[in-house]
């Protein structure tokens, strides 16, 4: 059995908020803050963006970028999409993320373009010489810059696990003895009844950890209980099956991205189910004290707790890979879209980004000890949301620039953000809180 046990030494990267100089932009330079362009309507939760559609405006950073661009710049163009995400901490600076960052890329908040007469025979040969955008170019979704608090979903118990849907924005809260649903109306309010509740088989289970299916349309469950449920979303919610378990209390859950494998971590092991089959693959025995968490990216699970070690399995020889010494305890642990790069959150509140096949690693620090740690990828790849005790901090991938915080009056023990990218839902100690996310 391979047994490498890699070095505790971590790049440090810095987690750092707006540049000063773009906060403080003069009038003169034609770009607006953002304070300034925005200008909401008091009785929706959507913002409106009023931009006069002919203001005068001095050509914008990607548009100086790309006039300068060299044959060698363009080919880049034709990298696909994992050598893209390969050079995200590799190569990208902190602060040179930041400068070229989404919040310059042209779109609908523009406005509609102003007339102009015919390009001229000059503009006419540029534009010949400008090698095309190859078809399989991968354009990332800008992230969010802000959030808006607009719902209260009265769970009525502690909310250890939640689920949001992109393609119909409800949202499952987890607890102890039910599962309710939420419907998108309720998102939006905050004395709203539930859509459905699905009760436990033994009121006296609790939900721990919750993952939805890719497409959406089941869920599982697992915690306090002999049992995963595994539950059909549509048309109504209702129980599929139950998949006896071997351990009295599962800790985490991990589904592969093709549905097909599922991940329940136990004291001193691992289940892993085959999930069209409904069938027990094996019980994976791992350290006792490493089992709080685990995730599965491609060929690899992963797992960490309390002994302060992070472990990588192969998921078919079920050989150990790798041990990366933290010297903090584990207390979350999440994958890009990619599934190139790990994301390990610590109870020192510091999160470890890990390469999944390079020996690649970094720490980004936020030096505050917590006791619950959550981390959430967006499913675009632009940025990730982490939750430390009681505030929110949304940060942008690869440049670690803060892109908002938020501070919740009590500890956040669980977050979700939906598939596309609108909602982001937190759990607490009676209810879930949701905010839509501004761009």
């Amino acid at each position: 059995m391979s047994r490498e046990k890699e070095e505790d030494s971590f790049s440090i990267l810095r987690i750092y908020d707006e540049p000063e100089e773009r906060r403080n932009m003069p009038e003169s330079s034609g770009v607006s803050s953002q304070h300034e362009q925005a200008q909401y309507q008091p009785d929706s939760p959507y913002e409106t963006l009023q931009i006069p559609p002919c203001s005068p405006m001095q050509p914008s950073p990607v548009y100086q970028e790309m006039s300068g661009m060299t044959q060698e710049q363009w080919d880049l163009q034709t990298l696909d999409t994992s050598e893209l995400q390969a050079m995200w901490f590799s190569e990208v600076e902190p602060g040179e993320a930041a400068e070229a960052g989404p919040s310059f890329l042209p779109g609908p908040a523009l406005g509609p373009p102003c007339s102009s007469p015919s390009p001229s025979r000059e503009v006419w040969s540029l534009l010949r010489a400008v090698p095309p955008i190859p078809g399989d170019t991968v354009v990332r979704q800008r992230p969010p810059r802000d959030s808006w608090k607009v719902g209260t979903l009265r769970h009525g118990k502690r909310v250890y696990a939640v689920a949001v849907s992109g393609a119909t924005h409800r949202v499952y809260t987890c607890g102890s003895g039910y599962v309710r649903v939420w419907d998108e109306s309720a998102l939006h309010a905050c004395d709203k009844a539930p859509e459905a509740q699905m009760n436990l088989q033994n009121p006296q289970n609790c939900v721990l950890a919750c993952k939805l299916f890719p497409d959406e349309q089941s869920l599982i469950t697992g915690g306090v209980s002999q049992t995963l449920t595994l539950w059909d979303l549509v048309p109504t919610p209702r129980v599929r099956a139950q998949l006896a378990s071997t351990g009295p209390m599962c800790y985490s859950l991990a589904i592969s991205s093709d549905a097909h494998i599922c991940l329940a971590c136990f004291r001193g092991f691992v289940e892993i189910w085959d999930l069209q089959n409904q069938i027990l693959i094996r019980k994976h025995e791992v350290p006792i004290y490493g089992s709080r968490c685990v995730d599965i990216a491609g060929n690899k699970f992963w797992t960490g707790g309390e002994d302060t070690s992070l472990y990588s399995w192969d998921l078919r020889s079920y050989q150990r890979l790798q041990q990366y010494n933290l010297q903090n305890e584990i207390l979350s642990i999440t994958h890009d879209p990619s599934e190139e790069w790990m994301l390990v959150g610590l109870r020192t509140s510091d999160i470890i980004i890990l390469h999944t096949h390079r020996k690649e690693k970094f720490k980004a620090v936020l030096q505050k000890y917590t006791h619950h740690h959550s981390l959430k990828f967006s499913s675009c790849g632009s940025y990730f949301v982490t939750t430390l005790d009681e505030s929110i901090h949304c940060l942008a991938a690869p440049s670690l620039q803060r892109l908002f915080q938020v501070k919740e009056p009590s500890d956040i023990l669980c977050c979700d953000v939906s598939s596309d990218n609108r909602y982001l839902v937190t759990g607490s100690k009676n209810s879930a809180t949701v905010y839509q996310l501004l761009y």
